[in-house]
């Protein structure tokens, strides 16, 4: 292959000696030609890369990957040329947007080389696998000055908040209002629709089996740890295993997170401690957790039940009053109340809007980095089978060597955070 890491991480620091910016963008501020539309790359055709196939705003001009019948589906669509590896599509001047729909584990890397690359960003839930990925894809995305966005919407959307019968939003003015009182306690579980996914479980009975040709086994790996194929561990069920991802909570954690995160108004922080009960886990395939109870500095408290099934637990709880599902509550009158509430600051929630203008999409790198921050800080003491204690500033667990591990582990060479 022509292409080889090397040439393509000397062309992309060369890239990254200017500020590059999208051409519509040359002609002033909101200047959109009218023959001059947003193009955009796929990364990752399987599960969710057919969505990003489809209408997000851009015309689709390239798609990406290591699984040959999965590449040759993309390319069904007139117009679109088809790579085997990311750093080809990454070489393209005509792409302003690159969809990232890979398994997490790749999440980082792609992100970091798109954004040297000069490419604004669309990427899969969870952001980043672990911490430190997610701080440097937020290094990146600043030094080069792109857009980012996480695909989940619920922080921003007029949609409900799943099945708790109301949104965000609302949720939001009445967290501002201070009518439930401080610290509150937020509740996910059966109430809000948490137990969809929740048995994403990998297996621990695995043999090895012969790699599909059509597969680049080795590629789809990346950065992960060598481990004999198997079609459990690839596709929809890699969810299923530690390296790639989390289970249900890996895969949807997100989603539920952080909305949570903005309704307690925590985009600048992260909790000091979160302590999981589970089953022990195994040190490859996740399995199921009871409860995870995440702390903050203040006091305040989000609970995630896992296997409980019971709806009449509060959504949220003060010391002033209770909030449940349906907006029911306590409270006297409280939907009445939060309608007359002021509506929470204005965001960009058109991020095709954010890659004209540059103005940072509503969930972005930062706020999106804290929230995956969430996800993997439940990973962590859920997988380590002990409680965990955060600290927001360093990004790293107090005297917690294991922990750390996890938080910063090494990639399989020749990859690495740059």
């Amino acid at each position: 292959m022509a292409l080889t890491r090397r040439t393509f991480i000397t062309s992309a620091l060369a890239l990254g000696a200017f500020t590059i910016v999208p051409r519509r963008v040359l002609g002033g501020p909101g200047f959109t030609p009218p023959s001059d539309e947003l193009t955009k790359g796929v990364i990752g055709i399987g599960g969710m890369g057919h969505w990003h196939l489809g209408n997000t705003g851009e015309r689709l001009v390239a798609v990406c990957d290591v699984d040959e019948e999965h590449l040759q589906e993309g390319m069904r669509i007139g117009g679109v040329k088809g790579y085997h590896d990311f750093r080809e599509l990454l070489e393209r001047k005509d792409i302003d947007v690159v969809h990232i729909a890979t398994p997490p584990h790749w999440h980082a890397l792609i992100s970091i080389a798109a954004a040297k690359a000069g490419k604004d960003i669309w990427c899969e839930k969870p952001m980043t696998r672990t911490i430190a990925e997610g701080e440097k894809v937020v290094e990146a995305v600043g030094a080069y000055s792109r857009m980012f966005r996480v695909n989940t919407w619920f922080r921003f959307s007029g949609d409900l908040f799943y099945d708790s019968g109301g949104t965000a939003r609302q949720y939001r003015k009445l967290m501002r209002s201070g009518l439930l009182g401080w610290p509150v306690t937020v509740t996910i579980g059966a109430a809000t629709g948490f137990n969809w996914k929740f048995y994403h479980s990998g297996r621990t009975d695995l043999t090895p089996r012969w790699i599909p040709p059509q597969l680049d086994y080795d590629f789809w790996l990346g950065p992960a740890p060598y481990k004999p194929y198997h079609p459990h561990r690839v596709h929809y069920t890699f969810r299923g295993y530690w390296d790639y991802d989390g289970g249900g909570l890996g895969d949807m954690g997100q989603h539920y997170l952080d909305p949570v995160q903005y309704i307690l108004g925590k985009d600048d922080e992260s909790p000091v401690a979160v302590e999981a009960d589970a089953p022990a886990q195994h040190p490859e395939a996740v399995s199921s957790f009871r409860r995870i109870l995440i702390t903050y500095a203040d006091g305040c408290r989000v609970i995630l039940e896992g296997e409980r099934e019971k709806d009449d637990i509060p959504f949220i709880e003060g010391p002033e009053g209770k909030l449940y599902k349906d907006l029911r509550s306590t409270i006297v009158n409280l939907k009445e109340k939060i309608a007359q509430l002021p509506e929470p600051e204005s965001v960009v929630t058109d991020f095709m809007e954010s890659v004209r203008t540059r103005k940072k999409f509503a969930l972005n790198e930062t706020n999106a980095h804290r929230s995956a921050t969430l996800v993997n800080l439940c990973k962590i003491s859920w997988q380590l089978g002990r409680p965990v204690h955060f600290d927001p500033a360093t990004q790293r667990c107090k005297n917690d060597e294991a922990a750390n591990r996890l938080i910063d582990p090494p990639m399989r060479a020749p990859w690495h955070l740059s």
